[in-house]
């Protein structure tokens, strides 16, 4: 049994130690977490081991390899302090909102081959990876363009969006990911706009945007048009579209339950969407602890590991920019 510690015990760090202490080939060694009433509760909760501190979880003999689900400042002193401890990494997205950290940290750990993961857990959920699948089949012909909805339920609070590194950085970077496993090839040029429609007078004391569209573009000219907003009245929206030269594949939003009421004054109502994004990914989240666990038993590299981290926060960068200049961006701008 592989022994996972989780580091930080938010509702995601949560939601990950239940998921390990589930799983059939994993075991949750314990938790951390600087509040420690926090840690304390999921401690007991799941009956496991309530580690004083980050260093006591590096330094446990008991600890095989570590899920760092804290806050974004500390993932990349996380990622380097586990890789000194020979630990194997599943990291919650971005790596840090700062591209010279990501870079530093990339530099510093550029002599391990320690398996490091990246939590970009859409690429698990069952539909979107359909998506990819179908396209690697040839069902759709030749790929030429994607479509990336991503509509949040509504505004976070105001102290998570200060903190939160802007729209790019927090929400985007998750469709950016997502972009560059459903195209099969690098990004080469992006084009950003935003708006401030949402939470106007928040938005502009941040300089932020809170409704946002992407075009990305690939040397062989594939794009991927992504559109964001920070509230969707009708719950969790959620699509991935691909369109070739032979037919379109689509996965579509998910509901509690599929049925339909059709009467003569209306057809086609439909239950609400889901609401909040581990319902929506309960499947992804649980199939993505179930990678981390076969690359590390088969000794193989993560599908999604620190480079496809820092790519994406690339990406995001080259948005921001985009917006602030009024411009098409090249990735090969930023090295």
């Amino acid at each position: 049994m592989l022994k996972i510690a989780v580091l930080g015990c938010g509702r995601i760090g949560r939601m990950h130690a239940e998921n390990i202490h589930a799983h059939p080939r994993a075991e949750l060694a314990g938790v951390f977490d600087v509040y420690a009433p926090a840690a304390a509760q999921v401690s007991e909760t799941l009956g496991v081991t309530n580690f004083a501190s980050a260093e006591d979880v590096f330094l446990s003999g008991d600890v095989d390899a570590v899920l760092i689900a804290t806050s974004t400042p500390t993932h990349a002193d996380f990622i380097e302090q586990a890789v000194v401890a020979g630990k194997p990494i599943l990291c919650e997205k971005p790596i840090d909102l700062s591209l010279d950290r990501v870079n530093a940290c990339a530099n510093s750990i550029a002599s391990s081959d320690l398996p490091i993961m990246l939590g970009f857990v859409r690429r698990f959920d069952p539909g979107h990876r359909a998506v990819r699948l179908a396209i690697e089949a040839g069902k759709i012909g030749e790929l030429h363009q994607v479509v990336i909805t991503s509509r949040d339920p509504g505004m976070a609070p105001d102290s998570y969006m200060e903190a939160s590194g802007g729209i790019f950085r927090d929400m985007t970077i998750h469709d950016f990911d997502m972009a560059r496993f459903i195209l099969g090839e690098e990004v080469t040029e992006v084009f950003a706009t935003g708006s401030r429609l949402v939470n106007p007078v928040l938005m502009e004391r941040l300089n932020d945007w809170d409704t946002v569209s992407v075009v990305l573009s690939t040397a062989s000219g594939k794009q991927c048009i992504i559109n964001n907003s920070r509230q969707a009245s009708y719950g969790y929206d959620q699509r991935v579209e691909a369109f070739g030269n032979e037919g379109m594949v689509i996965s579509e939003n998910r509901r509690p339950n599929m049925t339909t009421l059709h009467r003569a004054e209306f057809t086609g109502q439909g239950a609400p969407l889901m609401n909040f994004f581990i319902d929506r990914y309960s499947e992804a989240f649980a199939a993505e602890i179930d990678a981390f666990v076969d690359s590390i038993e088969n000794g193989v590299a993560p599908e999604v590991g620190f480079e496809d981290g820092r790519l994406a926060l690339v990406l995001a960068e080259a948005a921001l920019k985009s917006v602030i200049e009024g411009r098409a961006v090249k990735v090969s701008e930023f090295g």
